[in-house]
């Protein structure tokens, strides 16, 4: 049985971190996150590639997926590059290319494209102006369709729309299900840390009336059905 440890840290106590430290620690509680490549240009054919992990689905119609900027104290060109540009790829980062990943995070010069820089391949595909990460194995082209900027901390929501997807079709499951273990997609805890994943189950949709039960227990997924049960 684990038990449970007595650090405790009250508001007070938070603000006096040391703020490296409490960068790592804040973003540590979340627990895992996606690790992906976002690719952009800008308008003077320079390709930019960078690393974020503050992706959220919104829904998914329309197919819309939102990111966390930082503030914009610095040069951020990746939001430049969407704003001036309206397209970007967001692209997964996999076992094979995660340290490639993680470096595209150094500050290069703004004329110094991070995939030429980290040894990934831009590729570019017919209608998509922004560049995708031949090395990911699960390529999403996204339309640029909203930015919010959220005043109590000074960053941005750009919200995007899926315009293209660029996947295996032997791993998406009848249900619609995309297994992203089968093309080792990783993910990503605080701001440093890289993790491999094992499902433990897939669950049929909750009813009230009725006991839960596994997808893979032999349930199988019902195309037509309005609540995707199984």
């Amino acid at each position: 049985m684990w038990e449970r440890l007595d650090t405790k840290f009250d508001h007070a106590s938070i603000a006096q971190l040391d703020r490296r430290f409490r960068n790592l620690f804040i973003n540590s509680l979340t627990g895992f996150k996606s690790a992906n490549l976002i690719g952009t240009t800008d308008g003077n054919g320079v390709d930019n590639l960078a690393l974020f992990s503050s992706l959220v689905h919104l829904g998914a119609d329309p197919s819309l997926i939102g990111m966390i900027s930082r503030p914009h104290s610095v040069t951020r060109d990746t939001i430049e590059n969407i704003e001036l540009q309206g397209y970007y790829s967001i692209n997964h980062v996999n076992k094979d290319i995660y340290r490639k990943a993680h470096q595209t995070s150094a500050r290069y010069h703004r004329e110094i494209s991070e995939f030429e820089a980290v040894g990934l391949t831009a590729e570019r595909v017919p209608g998509m102006p922004a560049p995708c990460v031949l090395e990911s194995r699960i390529q999403l082209g996204m339309k640029f369709a909203q930015k919010i900027h959220l005043d109590i901390n000074d960053t941005d929501l750009v919200i995007g729309e899926i315009i293209y997807v660029n996947i295996k079709d032997d791993i998406i499951r009848e249900d619609g299900y995309v297994d992203i273990e089968a093309v080792s997609s990783i993910t990503v805890s605080s701001l440093n840390t890289y993790h491999e994943t094992l499902a433990l189950d897939s669950l049929c949709y909750a009813k009230p009336d009725r006991e839960l039960a596994s997808v893979s227990s032999g349930n199988k997924f019902v195309p037509g059905n309005d609540d995707g049960s199984c």
